[in-house]
């Protein structure tokens, strides 16, 4: 029997012998990053570009079954974006399992008995990313060895993070960008430029605004990975690594600065300063200095890749480490500053409780961010495994919290009627909310809240799920703290934007609803579609098209492009007239069903003389100051159908610009549009401006007849340029005086001019820091009288738009509004002798998301096509 049980023992001991070389001998066949890239990750002057990490992580994935990566979408450009999930062995066999114990937990539909059992037996997700934004490169080059690390390391902690924590390791949110600021430096290695930007965007549109597209998911990156956070996987931590430290810093973590969220959980809150907790132990431990937080990065904006998660319950981390180059750097230690932050600031005399080991200076190289990235990411990591648990559990509390509050202090439901100024941006705002896993129902059946009657097809969003939140968020006004450097001193800027709700910004119509109500309503599943739109039957002269719809643009520039006939008139200037053709009957049934826009009959062409409009061709100025508005312009007029051209500085003074119906110069800065980059701060052809060449070359497109839109700052160079007689009232203010930095502003427009067709009489404008403009007129007074001498000729502007007299802020912050904007011009039409300029305050298409001002824009572009004369003007000249 002895023997027995021995002989036992060594065949066991021998099993786990042979288990245990099998598993040395595969970790040794799983590569290393510098087996694949030739030198190691964040070493100096070494950049590993998108094809050459695809290829690692292609050979990791085949070499171990503790990882899996998966294509969750394609970035702009068209390049592969792909998710690593690595976990252990057995864990990598249940992904599903844990994918939807996740799931459960997140939506809370369960009980608590229930959620206790799954939160007991499930894995913690967490989500970690980087290079969204590409000039930040660090993160990119580190993912690799995290990656080799957690797949290959034995150690008792890694072990844990395996057995404990399932990661989704997304390997880059940008890599357009990545291939983009690689070439450059890479291109500009060793010479005077090396540490430069590119002088193009690092985002194909919008640049580093694919940290802004959170809710309105505009961009491909956003919607995949939106689909994985809030769709699938519905991580407990989600971590976006960014590397914009504050200066004589090595990396700033959680908590962050004031203010926070009112719609955010606390549990959420006091989440992400645990996680930062943790963070800043291990780097004390490990002897890394210089981890400050709160500073600037607040918890008050939603539409980040970091904030966007807390209104899911999830807690959303945000690092930002220093040294984005990989060029070494030198800190002359005798130079240390006495703080570090800009308005708010910490000591870097070791008595702050947030920053209290300051970083002293000396060598700074490329591989120092590698390692604080990778020691940020274990702690986070470590946490999660800890308490696996409890991260589990509380994201189901929270969801309850939120469900059981519904119909008290939550709304009972928002609902989304039917009839819309602009059906297709109702559709648009459901589809914005179901990308972000909101559950959405639409009634089968008429019904009644609140004493209102809503036919079928009413949308329904109710207050009891765990996302509510989010719902909210984006529904309600935002009133942001009046927050000051000290009692009457300068405002504190917010993160980002100050207000944002998006009913607003799209024109759509939205009730709130806080007592109970039944209504027979099937769930949405996926995205909303248009039911197809109505043709009506052939009619002699054509069709009418309503111009209220934006897609309505989408389908004129369409029925352009194949030759049909389409017209405007200032009789009915809410309406497009489509004449009939050969083909027009078949163009328009195809575009009713794909656009959901209805096409009612025309009898006769109108009386009134109606004027048939040509596809606009745009020049759109791209200065080589890289410029996110105007990528946001292109995206914009692209996904529109208007033909674009690119105009840098020199075709501007080189190329026939008659060529063009119109010139949009997006919003950018006078200095920067005249002179742009600075002799010997780029390589040569990068630098300068539109210069006096180009000035005059524009100034004369005008004078021929051209059409010129000047967006925002961009308004000043027009005013400047061509001495119009209009005046920017902000210029010159401080922001004691007057602040509004990221908010809605009432805004009224019009609509008796042609360029306001299809407007509604008020809207939201997106106001950042913008302008208001006053016409300029012969002052007839003098020494305290007034003179009855002759009048000058009234100036030949046209107001189109006004902000409104009173009650100017929508949403946000907003400090002295009524003493200087109420009243005044937000957006104008001058005329300069055959040709016109579009003037507007404020950015009507800003980030893509204010779908109420963008008509402004498309008006004014038809219009361009029209006669060269000064258009179709007929509203006031004040």
């Amino acid at each position: 029997m002895h023997f027995s049980v021995r002989k036992l023992n060594m065949c066991r001991a021998g099993l786990l012998l042979a288990l245990l070389c099998t598993t040395l001998v595969a970790l040794a066949q799983v590569p290393k990053p510098i087996d694949v890239f030739g030198f190691e990750p964040g070493a100096d002057y070494k950049l590993a570009k998108y094809n050459l990490l695809m290829d690692y992580y292609q050979r990791l994935d085949k070499a171990s079954n503790r990882v899996k990566m998966v294509q969750i979408g394609k970035s702009v450009l068209g390049k592969p974006l792909m998710l690593l999930m690595v976990s252990s062995e057995a864990n990598m066999k249940q992904l599903d399992k844990w994918r939807s114990i996740s799931e459960q937990l997140s939506r809370a539909r369960i009980d608590a008995k229930q959620a206790r059992t799954l939160a007991e037996m499930g894995k913690a997700v967490v989500w970690i990313d980087v290079g969204l934004h590409a000039s930040e490169v660090a993160a990119a080059q580190m993912m690799p060895e995290l990656a080799y690390r957690m797949v290959t390391e034995e150690s008792t902690e890694m072990k844990k993070i395996r057995d404990q924590v399932v990661a989704l390791l997304m390997i880059e949110m940008n890599p357009d960008g990545l291939d983009i600021v690689a070439d450059w430096y890479n291109g500009n290695l060793g010479t005077p430029y090396e540490t430069t930007s590119p002088p193009w965007l690092y985002h194909h549109y919008v640049g580093h605004d694919n940290n802004r597209d959170w809710f309105t998911n505009n961009m491909p990156e956003t919607k995949a990975v939106s689909e994985v956070l809030y769709n699938q996987w519905y991580p407990q931590i989600v971590y976006n690594q960014h590397q914009s430290s504050p200066a004589w810093t090595r990396i700033f973590i959680p908590p962050f600065a004031n203010p926070v969220n009112p719609h955010i959980h606390p549990g959420v809150t006091s989440g992400v300063n645990l996680v930062g907790s943790a963070m800043a132990s291990r780097f004390a431990m490990k002897k890394m200095p210089g981890v400050v937080s709160q500073l600037r990065f607040s918890m008050w904006w939603n539409g980040g890749m970091r904030t966007v998660p807390y209104f899911h319950n999830q807690i959303g981390i945000l690092t930002e480490t220093a040294h984005a180059t990989p060029s070494p750097r030198f800190y002359p230690p005798d130079s240390l500053p006495k703080t570090v932050g800009v308005g708010v600031t910490a000591a870097t005399n070791g008595t702050e409780i947030f920053y209290a080991d300051p970083w002293k200076g000396g060598e700074s190289h490329f591989r120092d961010a590698v390692n604080y990235m990778e020691e940020a990411s274990m702690a986070t990591l470590v946490l999660a495994a800890d308490k696996r648990e409890e991260f589990l559990f509380n994201i189901y509390q929270m969801g309850r919290d939120a469900i059981e509050t519904a119909g008290k202090s939550k709304p009972f439901a928002y609902v989304i009627p039917a009839d819309q100024w602009d059906k297709g941006e109702a559709l648009n705002l459901i589809n914005m909310l179901r990308q972000s896993g909101v559950e959405v129902s639409k009634a089968t059946q008429p019904f009644q809240a609140n004493n209102v009657s809503y036919p079928a097809g009413a949308y329904i969003i109710y207050g009891g799920q765990a996302f509510i939140p989010y719902v909210m968020d984006l529904m309600e006004k935002q009133v942001h703290p009046n927050q000051r450097l000290y009692p009457g001193g300068p405002p504190i800027p917010p993160y980002d934007l100050a207000g944002w709700t998006l009913p607003m910004q799209m024109g759509v119509k939205v009730n709130r609803v806080d007592k109970e109500f039944t209504a027979t309503a099937d769930p949405v599943k996926g995205q909303a579609v248009a039911a197809p739109g109505e043709v009506a039957a052939s009619a002699d002269y054509g069709y009418r098209l309503s111009r209220n719809e934006n897609a309505s643009v989408s389908a004129v520039n369409r029925l352009l492009s194949e030759g049909e006939t389409v017209s405007i008139g200032p009789a009915d200037a809410g309406s497009f007239f489509i004449q009939k053709g050969a083909n027009t009957e078949r163009s328009i049934k195809k575009l009713a069903n794909e656009l959901g826009i209805s096409f009612t009959a025309q009898a006769t062409k109108p009386a009134s003389g109606i004027t048939p409009l040509k596809l606009p061709k745009v020049g759109l100025y791209k200065s080589w100051v890289a410029n996110m508005d105007e990528g946001w312009t292109r995206w914009f007029l692209e996904s529109y159908g208007f033909p674009v051209d690119t105009l840098h500085d020199a075709d501007m003074a080189k190329k026939d610009l008659s060529a063009y119906s119109a010139i949009i110069i997006p919003d950018q800065g006078v200095k920067e549009i005249l002179n742009g980059h600075a002799p010997n701060t780029m390589p040569a052809q990068y630098t300068g401006g539109l210069g006096l060449g180009g000035t005059l070359a524009l100034s004369q497109y005008v004078n021929n007849g051209g059409t010129l839109i000047t967006f925002d700052e961009a308004s000043d160079f027009a005013i400047e340029l061509l001495g119009l007689p209009v005046k920017n009232v902000t210029d010159g203010l401080s922001n004691q005086q007057f602040y509004i930095p990221g908010s809605l502003i009432r805004t009224t427009i019009d609509t008796r001019t042609s360029l306001a067709a299809g407007m509604q009489p008020e809207v939201a404008a997106a106001f950042s820091n913008s302008r208001a403009f006053d016409i300029v007129r012969q002052r007839r007074e003098g020494e305290g009288g007034k003179e009855t001498t002759k009048a000058a000729p009234e100036p030949a502007v046209e107001l189109i738009a006004s902000y409104a007299k009173k009650d100017l802020l929508m949403s946000g912050w907003a400090l002295n509004e009524d003493k200087y904007i109420a009243g005044k011009a937000a957006v104008l039409r001058a005329r300069q002798n055959k040709g016109n300029v579009v003037l507007f305050g404020f950015r009507p298409q800003f980030r893509g998301q204010p779908r109420g001002t963008y008509k402004l824009i498309f008006n004014a572009l038809y219009e361009s096509t029209l006669a060269k004369t000064a258009g179709n003007t007929t509203g006031k000249s004040e």
